[in-house]
């Protein structure tokens, strides 16, 4: 892996951490949920063959600290940061842009605002639920997340939370119901006798880097279940504007992800712009889970659109 020049930062109310490698046009590459640049690490090398890839770790995500860490997160501060990035490393030329989840939706703002600055913007699964039919359901669910986070603490919330994104997740159902229901389950099953006793499963160890970056991706979890699903998920974008602008819009979802939450936005919104929506491999995490295909699938999307 290449190693890439590394600079700060001073934006409005943090410090950034970017990360550049390659030569050719700048594509600025926007993380999203709790990983930071480091998300992109696997497929950052064979982009820069072809393109200047920059990417940065958000405000508030590992090293890109926050003057105050208590601060409510919004998405115009966000999308301003990614402008400063792009005005640090290209500027007045417009960039092509690359934003996953939370980072689309931040780079979607970025289009709406300053469309001088973006030549082409592939979004990945933006959770817009504001745009949804049953948007009631899922300000529930995110109010739920909230009060387990404050009451019970990250794990429950990251499971509440999760359990919400899943297709088959019914997020209107009171706890007890669910529990009736599993009980129910359980007992429809099967008589099964006890399995025989197996070996212990050998303890998996990572790579020195890839259990430093699950590690940060830990520590990254609070801010971004208590700052950034609250701040990102409660954001409405400019529908109209968007239309006007989708000449130069790539909307994309996982491929294994059909009628989970992130896919539903994107898809409505190809749908209503008149714009093709495009699969990438696997589901809302691809990027990770076959990051091969989804760099070769980025790419595409990228010269397709150009």
């Amino acid at each position: 892996m290449t190693t890439p020049t590394t600079g700060s930062l001073r934006v409005d109310g943090a410090t950034l951490h970017y990360e550049v490698r390659g030569q050719g046009p700048l594509l600025l590459l926007v993380p999203g949920g709790a990983g930071g640049a480091a998300s992109f690490d696997a497929i950052a090398d064979d982009l820069a063959a072809e393109y200047t890839v920059a990417t940065y770790d958000p405000r508030g995500i590992s090293r890109s600290p926050l003057d105050d860490p208590e601060v409510e997160q919004r998405v115009p501060e966000h999308a301003e940061d990614a402008l400063r990035v792009l005005d640090l490393l290209s500027s007045g030329e417009p960039a092509r842009v690359c934003g996953i989840s939370s980072g689309a939706i931040a780079a979607l703002h970025l289009l709406i605002t300053h469309p001088e600055r973006v030549a082409r913007l592939v979004a990945h699964e933006p959770p817009l639920v504001e745009v949804l039919p049953d948007v009631a359901e899922h300000r529930a669910l995110l109010a739920r997340v909230r009060a387990t986070f404050e009451a019970e603490g990250l794990m429950p919330a990251m499971s509440v939370f999760a359990a919400g994104l899943k297709k088959d997740g019914d997020t209107n159902e009171p706890e007890q119901k669910q529990k009736q229901k599993q009980k129910q389950k359980q007992k429809q099953k099967p008589e099964q006798k006890p399995a025989p006793e197996q070996a212990p499963e050998p303890e998996i160890k990572l790579p020195p880097q890839a259990a430093a970056r699950a590690e940060q991706t830990m520590a990254n979890l609070p801010y971004f279940i208590g700052r950034i699903v609250p701040g990102f998920m409660s954001y409405a974008p400019d529908v109209d504007r968007l239309a006007a602008l989708s000449d130069r819009l790539v909307l994309a979802c996982g491929q294994d992800s059909r009628g989970e939450l992130p896919y539903r936005p994107a898809a409505l919104l190809a749908e209503r712009l008149g714009t093709e929506l495009r699969h990438f491999p696997g589901g809302h995490t691809g990027l990770t889970t076959h990051p091969d295909e989804f760099g070769a699938a980025l790419r595409k999307a990228l010269h397709a659109a150009a």
